[in-house]
């Protein structure tokens, strides 16, 4: 578990092939990819901050059955994450381990191959660019909250972000809710607002160290008017909600660069910036957010077509997902579905909001016809 650095010395004692875990009965990601010979040129490897490839692995050797994802965590630094994202291409592992120990090759062997790819990222990307961007690109110089220790999660991204969020002003202006400290009145108005966010119990959050030292250092900020909110430390450090009753996904969306570009202002000034790579976009805690991170939801009553045998074939064409509205791994209830992106990376802010808004408003008209027991199939959509 990644919560000091002392597991992995005490493994270093022992051969590779003694501390090589037995995946046999794993049907993840990382069991596909990852081979006695990849763990033994990397797993003496450490960031800076003793972040090593035997915590990068932890949660998927702890979740062998676990489909949903890579089974991998995020690093504690961007170079790590770069490795598990590169993890299949043995060819760049020399490249990896160089920036693992916080090495830089020279700019033409660090860029990307982007032959085969056909995304606007590839468009503009050019050699030149990422020369002039790459030294720019450097971690914010907080460990992800996976791995970050309690005193550091106290001392900065805490309070460096209550400094950017008490800034705010206007429509923005609000206040902050220690977990720790918290009355049991506005523990009650944040659980009945479905604000308060609870301890992870996932195993997947679990093993990564997601839920140590909790509640300390957690909390909750949101404006006046309650529709523009932030988690501190929860599974990120920031993670930024915009949100209000109606159809104006617009103005929704408005808000949420605003308030993001103002916070970033504040973190610019102290010499931070969040945590960005040319390759995988913003890092997140998570590697299904790497990308952009976001994730635009609709919370929409679809009685009859959340009913229908084709539902599911619809949200995938239109690149959407769905869960119920009390959040992941939960069933709709009443018929109400909380739809949103299932993109976070390959699209831009813009391109995956505008999904949202398209995909809502052909599931309506589905619903519509479904209503009046109508055939939805002239209506179903081609793959996007």
């Amino acid at each position: 578990m990644p919560f000091s650095n002392s597991h992995n010395l005490l493994k270093m004692k022992h051969s590779a092939d003694d501390e090589f875990p037995d995946l046999s009965v794993h049907n993840n990601h990382m069991a596909k990819v990852l081979t006695l010979d990849l763990y033994k040129k990397l797993r003496d490897k450490q960031t800076s901050s003793g972040f090593t490839l035997d915590d990068v692995i932890q949660t998927g050797v702890d979740n062998p059955g676990n489909g949903r994802g890579p089974g991998l965590v995020l690093a504690s630094h961007i170079p790590c994450c770069d490795l598990t994202y590169q993890f299949p291409d043995t060819s760049i592992i020399n490249i990896k381990m160089a920036q693992l120990n916080n090495q830089r090759l020279p700019p033409d062997e660090e860029y990307p191959d982007l032959s085969t790819h056909n995304n606007h990222m590839a468009k503009v990307l050019t050699l030149d660019l990422y020369k002039k961007l790459r030294d720019r690109v450097t971690p914010s110089g907080f460990t992800l909250d996976d791995v970050i220790q309690t005193g550091h999660l106290w001392s900065h991204p805490k309070s460096d972000s209550l400094s950017a969020l008490g800034s705010l002003e206007g429509d923005l202006k609000g206040k902050y809710y220690a977990l720790r400290n918290m009355t049991d009145a506005e523990q009650q108005q944040l659980i009945d607002d479905h604000f308060l966010f609870d301890k992870p119990v996932s195993p997947l959050l679990l093993a990564s160290g997601m839920a140590r030292d909790w509640p300390d250092a957690r909390g909750i900020w949101h404006n006046d008017n309650k529709t523009f909110l932030v988690w501190i430390n929860e599974e990120d450090h920031l993670r930024v909600i915009s949100m209000q009753k109606g159809g104006n996904m617009k103005e929704v969306f408005t808000r949420f660069c605003t308030g993001l570009t103002q916070i970033e202002t504040l973190f610019k000034s102290k010499n931070y910036e969040f945590m960005w790579n040319p390759h995988l976009g913003y890092i997140l805690t998570c590697p299904s957010n790497l990308g952009t991170g976001l994730r635009a939801g609709v919370h929409i009553k679809l009685p009859n077509l959340g009913k229908h045998e084709k539902f599911g074939e619809v949200l995938k064409r239109l690149r959407l997902q769905k869960r119920g509205t009390g959040g992941v791994d939960t069933a709709a209830v009443g018929g109400v579905f909380d739809v949103s992106n299932a993109d976070r990376l390959g699209f831009s802010e813009v391109e995956l909001v505008q999904m949202v808004v398209d995909g809502v408003k052909l599931l309506i008209e589905m619903e519509k016809r479904l209503e009046k027991g109508q055939s939805i199939d002239d209506l179903i959509p081609a793959q996007k």
